[in-house]
């Protein structure tokens, strides 16, 4: 979603980038460039840059208004997986299976960093809210925590028994949430790694993980279809969203938190009321 509710983004095996009225789920545009699946977009704080990477090894960013290409980011060597903003909006960093992660200057295009130690592909990246700490996970089945200014890892956080798909902050930065091809969301404590809690009960591999905005709620997508809701507190699975009919590759909700988007490889991106599961 863009900051202000009003866009949804989404990106698919077409090699484009649709942007939707998240109001009525009018298409607003469709942003073409890339020569390869696109497999992740975000929004600038702002709202004014959508950022875009691709299996063509590439990093496109875009005019989120005209739809022009205003930069493209060339330097990993393979997929690249995932895109972040920071949330002060100064840095943009991406996950690859070149095994790193690279964080860029999204105004100039400058390489800042690359962030090396992962041992497989680096499947997902977000930032804390504080923009002090990237966070990433790799198909190596670890989640690390580098220092966004100066690149070192803080902490390697192991555990899952398979490959590591998405990892997100709650909005208070204190818990990092990971979810895993090993059917579990754990919860980690951001400052001394341990792990708090063990989300079990979906039924398919995970493969993606997302904060409500006030923090209270966990949403996870799975390839057994659905869509599951936890309560980030105690654990408890609120609700069960079912109505894709294949794998859950990614899950957002909007700024006030009322809608979660949910993208599938059916094809479909559906608009879920968040509090009554419609």
């Amino acid at each position: 979603f863009s900051p202000d509710g009003g866009i949804l983004a989404s990106a698919g095996g077409d090699q484009t980038v649709q942007l939707w009225n998240a109001e009525d789920g009018r298409p607003l545009a469709t942003l073409q460039g890339h020569t390869s699946d696109v497999l992740s977009v975000c929004f600038s704080p702002d709202g004014a840059i959508l950022a875009s990477s691709s299996n063509d090894n590439t990093i496109r960013l875009w005019d989120s208004q005209s739809g022009e290409c205003l930069r493209l980011l060339g330097g990993h060597t393979n997929f690249v997986n995932s895109v972040c903003f920071s949330p002060d909006g100064t840095i943009l960093a991406s996950g690859s299976s070149d095994q790193t992660v690279r964080l860029w200057n999204p105004y100039d295009g400058r390489l800042l960093a690359t962030l090396q130690g992962h041992t497989s592909d680096v499947m997902s990246i977000c930032f804390s809210p504080d923009s002090s700490i990237v966070a990433s996970g790799s198909n190596d089945q670890t989640v690390r925590l580098w220092d966004s200014h100066t690149g070192a890892c803080l902490r390697v956080l192991g555990g899952h028994a398979n490959f590591v798909n998405s990892v997100c902050f709650s909005p208070d930065g204190i818990i990092l949430a990971s979810g895993s091809f090993d059917q579990t969301v754990r919860l980690w404590d951001s400052r001394t790694g341990a792990c708090l809690r063990l989300l079990e009960g979906q039924a398919g591999l995970i493969r993606s993980v997302g904060y409500s905005p006030d923090g209270t709620i966990l949403a996870s997508g799975s390839y057994d279809q659905t869509v599951r809701l936890w309560d980030s507190h105690t654990g408890a699975c609120l609700r069960v969203l079912q109505g894709h009919t294949n794998p859950v590759s990614s899950v957002c909700f909007d700024p006030d938190g009322s809608v979660l988007a949910s993208g599938s490889n059916d094809k479909a991106v559906r608009l879920w009321d968040s509090l009554t599961g419609a």
